[in-house]
């Protein structure tokens, strides 16, 4: 737990206090049209990406299970829109969030959605279990988020995969000072306290913490999620190693960062620095710890986790042995490859356009680009080498396809089905 979440002393009217905040300030703003989303997802290669995101081994299904836990104003129609052969349960403790999520499901006739208003603590009382369980920043707002996860551990299937988002500590540390501002002054969330909060953020002195943020997050104009960032009357944040154990507390295990480019040694500017191998010494765990540090300005973690009882265990993506080969590769729907401007000897430029770092895209040559170009979520790597490259070398092929798709990987520019791969006999 973070030295700020050891402040403080969670009492039995948080709950309450945190209801009454988001029925007075619903966060997200509730929107009333989803058409733009849905148009995005009814692209199939979308939804397989974001499935095989969580579920490498397991075969494309559209027919889940998915609990959006402390779902807002609008995720769990959201989701619904997206994945309309699922069922999907919305629960949150904010009644207006409820009512807002209803109006969707109404407009959109969204019969594969039920809500209610229910405390992540008491999820059990649905009496169901779920594929997936999507939790975006809401645990770092409970008064004992350990409660709270593990209960979301129990209604999770034991094959399933959970989505989680809590705060980290360095990049929110501008957030946190004026948390604390606000906090000795007595500001309160009120409408005209929060007016005159924004006329101050205007001025903000230069090189504040808060600056770059700001300058990131135009919402923070928005008086609900100013009032969600700085006058929160619950809010912790996790560094990894505390992420970690957080996740072990509960029953899970780390299964891979939601966008992990990030947080590898391979990637970035992390790739160039002088101790990039003496971190490649350290156990994963650990090296990402350390990135976290050097990047200093990570404001949120995101991962994907399973029951540490999952009798498959973490579903890891391995490079080593030939298994690869059989890897069917999936673009991710967000990565863009540019084409001018080019480094020297580069063919393209493929950039994941979710990752928030500049120093994270990945340069191709021209062979790399014909791989990359021949992936169309049909044929694995072994088929794509085999039509795409010469058959005069196919050592030197088989070793330069492996290190390219290994680092494609990393840098989320593909997920992998493996759900094919041949049985072990």
């Amino acid at each position: 737990m973070s030295q700020r979440a050891e402040r403080f002393s969670p009492s039995l009217d948080v709950a309450d206090e945190v209801r009454d905040f988001y029925d007075r300030y619903p966060y997200p703003p509730p929107v009333d049209n989803l058409e733009k989303y849905q148009r995005l997802w009814q692209d199939r290669q979308r939804r397989r990406a974001d499935y095989h995101l969580f579920w490498p081994a397991r075969s494309y299904r559209e027919d889940q299970s998915i609990l959006i836990a402390g779902c807002g104003t609008s995720q769990a129609a959201k989701h619904a829109v997206r994945w309309p052969a699922a069922q999907v349960t919305g629960i949150d403790c904010s009644a207006i969030s409820v009512l807002s999520t209803e109006e969707l499901k109404r407009k959109y006739n969204l019969k594969n959605l039920q809500v209610r208003q229910l405390p992540i603590e008491q999820v059990n009382v649905l009496g169901m279990s779920f594929d997936q369980i999507v939790c975006t920043g809401v645990l770092h707002h409970l008064a004992d988020p350990d409660a709270g996860l593990s209960a979301l551990r129990s209604v999770l299937k034991p094959d399933g995969a959970m989505h989680l988002m809590v705060y980290a500590p360095y990049g929110r540390a501008g957030i946190y000072m004026l948390q604390d501002f606000c906090r000795r002054i007595g500001i309160h969330a009120t409408d005209a306290e929060i007016h005159d909060l924004v006329g101050a953020l205007s001025v903000l002195p230069p090189g504040h913490p808060l600056e770059t943020l700001l300058s990131q997050a135009p919402d923070f104009r928005n008086e609900a999620a100013l009032a969600d960032a700085l006058l929160h009357p619950q809010d912790r944040a996790y560094s990894v190693p505390q992420l970690f154990a957080f996740i072990e507390r509960a029953g899970l295990t780390f299964g891979r960062w939601v966008r992990q480019a990030p947080y590898s040694l391979g990637c970035g500017v992390i790739a160039k620095i002088p101790q990039t191998k003496r971190m490649a010494r350290l156990s994963l765990a650990e090296q990402y710890a350390a990135i976290e540090l050097f990047r200093g300005t990570m404001a949120r973690h995101s991962v994907v986790v399973y029951r540490n009882n999952n009798a498959n265990g973490p579903q890891q993506v391995s490079f080593a042995g030939d298994a690869w080969l059989d890897y069917l590769p999936i673009r991710m729907s967000d990565t863009i490859c540019v084409q001018d401007r080019l480094p020297p000897g580069a063919a393209g430029v493929l950039i994941n356009q979710t990752h928030t770092y500049k120093d994270l895209f990945l340069p191709i040559g021209p062979t790399e680009k014909r791989l990359f170009d021949a992936i169309d979520g049909d044929r694995n790597i072994g088929d794509i080498v085999e039509r795409t490259l010469s058959s005069s070398h196919p050592k030197t092929n088989r070793d330069m396809a492996r290190t390219f798709f290994e680092r494609l990987w990393w840098h989320d520019q593909v997920v992998f089905d493996v759900s094919q791969q041949p049985k072990a006999v």
